[in-house]
């Protein structure tokens, strides 16, 4: 029996110039950190021969760059998440490769997509500048960007995060009130 072929959602056609305005005003807000894990996103998806940054690419970028992100989660934990990612980036995510990530479970951008993003990570991406906007904080950090990414059960980035043992409910909930506080998900 064959799998249903992955959705891919409609996309109107790209704007480069509006595309390069928009992300060169977000990124002007980033955090030096996050700006770190964007740039290691972008390259992950290239050297993976992916179309587009996805919600697993951040993760595992925001881990390798953010001290603030590691610091959400214990040592054996972290470890764990990170044996995750490095199973996806030689194989793991094979499965994943050449598909449009849209998890379904936030609605797709209402505006148009965002060249190279895949729809989740976009959105989490505009959540986590809601979310530090919701803070008064002028930049947007990592953890900003990790409590976007938690809140959609159904993207990559949880999907990994449970199969390493997360609870993403816990996990959201810590994280759904800025500022938060530093203490480490369960």
């Amino acid at each position: 029996m064959q799998n249903p072929p992955p959705r891919v959602p409609h996309q109107p056609a790209p704007n480069p110039a509006e595309d390069a305005l928009a992300r060169a005003e977000a990124e002007a807000r980033f955090t030096v950190e996050l700006a770190s894990a964007v740039a290691g996103a972008r390259r992950r998806a290239h050297r993976d021969a992916d179309a587009q940054i996805d919600t697993a690419h951040l993760l595992h970028s925001l881990l390798e760059t953010d001290p603030g992100v590691r610091a959400v989660f214990d040592g054996p934990q972290l470890a764990r998440v990170l044996g995750y990612l490095v199973q996806r980036s030689i194989g793991y995510g094979l499965r994943w490769q050449g598909t449009v990530e849209d998890s379904g479970a936030l609605p797709v951008i209402r505006k148009r997509a965002v060249a190279g993003w895949s729809p989740p990570a976009a959105t989490a991406m505009s959540g986590a500048l809601e979310r530090a906007g919701r803070r008064g904080a002028p930049r947007v950090g990592g953890v900003d960007l990790l409590a976007a990414l938690a809140s959609d059960a159904s993207c990559r980035a949880v999907e990994v995060l449970e199969q390493a043992g997360v609870d993403t409910l816990s996990l959201a909930a810590l994280l759904a009130c800025p500022p938060c506080p530093s203490r480490q998900v369960s």
